[in-house]
Parts: C-alpha cells; sequence; structure tokens
C-alpha cells in the first residue's frame, strides 16, 4: 500500500512534496529509490526528522516496535497519518505522548492501480490543514470519504477494506460455472472477469444505482430472472451481510490485541 501511495505522489511529479521512505529491507530501498527517485532510510528515527506528515504504512503487528522507534522524536507540529488496520488514534496518541496529531485510515488493494477508496477519521486536535494535507496523501490513491465517528472505521474495514476479496470470490464463482456448462478455462476466466470489470465501471459511473441497474437487466421471465431466483432462495443477500459482519467483528477484536 506504501508503494501504491508513493507511486501516486509521484506521477506526475509534486514539487512541493519531498517524500522520503523508512523500509528495513535493502532492496526494497534499492528498488524505491530507483523507480521514484527519492531519499531513503533504514531506521524510522531517522526518516521522520523535519517531516510535515508521518505516514505509517505498515502491517499492524509492525506498529508496537516502530512507534517505540519515534517515540520522543515526532514533534508537535507533524501529522501521523496511519493505514495500519485496526490500530486505533488513541493508541498511537498513547504511545507517542502529548504533541502529534494522528489521522486513521483504511484503504482497500484497488489502490494500487489508483481506483482504490480510503475511510479517514481524524483525531480531537487535528486542524483543517491536517485533514487536507492527509487528504492530498491518500486521494493519489483514489477517493478518499471522511468518517466523523471512528468506531465506523471497522465496518469500512468490512466493506471496502475486505470487501475486493468478495468480488474475486465471485468472479472465481462465475468461472467455475463457466466451465461446468462447457466453456474451456481461458474464455470460462476471461467471461467472468471481464464481465465483472464492466459491471464495476457501470456501478462506478451510477454511484447509488445497483438496484436500478439490476432491474434494468433483469427482463420478466428471462434468464436474468430465474438466477435471480436462486439467489434469492439461497439469501444471497444475507449472506454477504453476515460475511461483512464477521469482518466488522474480526476488525473490532484485532484493536483489541
Amino acid at each position: 500500500m506504501a508503494t501504491a501511495l508513493i507511486s501516486g505522489l509521484a506521477n506526475p511529479p509534486r514539487a512541493h512534496l519531498k517524500i522520503r521512505v523508512c523500509d528495513p529491507s535493502a532492496g526494497a530501498r534499492a528498488h524505491l529509490e530507483n523507480t521514484f527517485g527519492i531519499k531513503t532510510f533504514s531506521h524510522a528515527a531517522a526518516a521522520v526528522e523535519g517531516a510535515d506528515i508521518i505516514v505509517l504504512a505498515i502491517k499492524p503487528q509492525n506498529m508496537p516496535a516502530v512507534l517505540e522507534e519515534i517515540k520522543g522524536r515526532v514533534q508537535p507540529q507533524q501529522l501521523v497519518l496511519s493505514i495500519a488496520a485496526g490500530i486505533t488514534i488513541a493508541s498511537i496518541s498513547n504511545e507517542l505522548g502529548a504533541g502529534p496529531s494522528v489521522i486513521r485510515s483504511m484503504p482497500n488493494t484497488p489502490a494500487l492501480i489508483g481506483h482504490g477508496i480510503t475511510g479517514v477519521v481524524a483525531g480531537p486536535d487535528c486542524t483543517g490543514n491536517q485533514c487536507e494535507q492527509a487528504e492530498e496523501v491518500l486521494s493519489a490513491a483514489g477517493e478518499v470519504v471522511w468518517l466523523d465517528d471512528e468506531s465506523l472505521m471497522d465496518a469500512v474495514t468490512a466493506i471496502s477494506g475486505t470487501g475486493p476479496a468478495y468480488f474475486f470470490l465471485l468472479a472465481e464463482a462465475l468461472a467455475a460455472a463457466a466451465r461446468e456448462l462447457g466453456l474451456n478455462s481461458e474464455t470460462a476466466d476471461r467471461l467472468a472477469s471481464m464481465t465483472c470489470f464492466g459491471a464495476g465501471a457501470m456501478l462506478a459511473s451510477s454511484p447509488g444505482e445497483a438496484e436500478e441497474l439490476r432491474r434494468r437487466v433483469t427482463s420478466p421471465g428471462g434468464t436474468t430472472q430465474a438466477a435471480m431466483v436462486i439467489m434469492e432462495n439461497g439469501r444471497f443477500s444475507e449472506l454477504v451481510i453476515r460475511a461483512a459482519k464477521a469482518a466488522r467483528d474480526r476488525s473490532r477484536e484485532l484493536a483489541l490485541q
């Protein structure tokens, strides 16, 4: 996810941004330097010095070690922007001590191709300017949606954070059905992926119109209606809701660990 943000910020180049990155891997640092022409560091303490925004694009399990390393080096005027799943604003603030403002975000994997969407919530001490700074960084990978209640970040995780996996599972199931109906694997995979791509593009251009789009393609007594009856009888929508609730509940559990 960090690479997606860096790529989005570096293309096209933004002269007012001076990106510096910390990564423990020498190979990763070399790749970033060669690809984006940015300065890299092997230790977080050196990377955060003098930065306006400190982006914590790390795995949740690595957060305690990183916060311990930069503790005492983060200044009150700096903004800490976290994209670590399940890590609360309070937990980051408690580890770093009084001073820095914290913004928490949850992007999703389509950010890797510039079509992600990120849920964001600001800590109580964040200024309007800091929120604008965070949005500039995060919008480099797609759309940004602001929340007023941090507890809703678990719902964001369940819908947009985990959602691509639901979508990919549907594509897998469509391809498997195509093979079951006699199509060869190459044709099955292509039909499934491009159908999902096309339908997703239609919905992206008409947000909130999923029900209407489905109605338009479902002719009474037609083939689509026959398929919809099977899905309704199998409680497809209810299954998706249960899955999303399970993801939300797991996100809450991870925040407590």
